[in-house]
């Protein structure tokens, strides 16, 4: 069987541990707090602004706001499902999908020589599914919170502005993602080839390892990290439904 290292005992988000179990690598404490990390990441055009939509007195938009938020729940429950459907049918052999409509379109690296630019660009893909998805629900949510009472209708607003402030803080840091698991990928493939090699040089013992197996391992390895990131993107929407539902 392929081994791979892995580390316990990390602390954090599920894609931070992901990553470090992956790379092999400790998680680093945080140098410092959310308020004093988001102060470095705000410009001070962003401050005005957030600072604005805190102290506006917001008034609700005229509308018929809704009762708990049910239909909102419903299709946000939706696309969160239609986002973790893509990511497992994106991940899969070719063998196993379903038809043309994964958001890659690419064809499958079936042969002795893999490309990881095919996996870059379904990662990013499926990134920039994420993100089309995800805001549209933000702003969906907004609306509805925005017709409720005046407080709903602030907390719309600032989130407005996170999600315009932070957006780009967002884009560059999971635009490192692909790039941290190619060095995974290369690993994994390089330690198969070194144990089919030393499994070669054995011939009086049962083969254990089966050629092209790394691949299956890394398909498995990405949708983890793929599926914990939509977890981190999620985050906005829960709050907001959270607020919607309490309402």
């Amino acid at each position: 069987m392929l081994q791979v290292p892995r580390r316990t005992g990390l602390s954090g988000p599920t894609l931070v541990r992901l990553l470090a179990r992956l790379a092999d690598a400790d998680a680093p404490a945080p140098a410092s707090s959310l308020s004093s990390q988001l102060s470095q990441w705000l410009g001070w055009a962003d401050a005005i602004a957030l600072s604005s939509a805190l102290k506006a007195h917001a008034q609700a938009e005229p509308g018929t706001a809704s009762a708990g938020g049910g239909t909102e729940a419903q299709d946000c429950a939706r696309v969160r499902a239609r986002l973790a459907d893509a990511i497992a049918e994106d991940t899969a052999p070719a063998s196993r999908r379903r038809g043309p409509a994964r958001p890659s379109a690419l064809t499958d690296p079936v042969d002795a020589q893999v490309d990881y630019a095919v996996h870059r660009q379904r990662y990013q893909t499926l990134q920039q599914a994420m993100e089309t998805a995800i805001g549209g629900a933000r702003a969906r949510l907004r609306a509805a919170l925005s017709a409720g009472t005046p407080a709903m209708a602030k907390l719309a607003m600032v989130d407005a502005v996170m999600e315009r402030v932070l957006g780009a803080r967002e884009q560059s840091l999971l635009g490192a993602v692909p790039n941290l698991l190619e060095a995974h990928f290369q690993r994994l493939r390089q330690a198969e080839a070194q144990a089919l090699e030393a499994q070669a040089q054995a011939p009086e013992q049962p083969a254990a390892i089966r050629a092209g197996a790394w691949l299956g391992v890394f398909r498995k390895d990405m949708q983890s990290v793929l599926l914990a990131e939509l977890e981190i993107r999620w985050q906005p929407v829960e709050g907001l439904l959270a607020a919607l539902q309490d309402s």
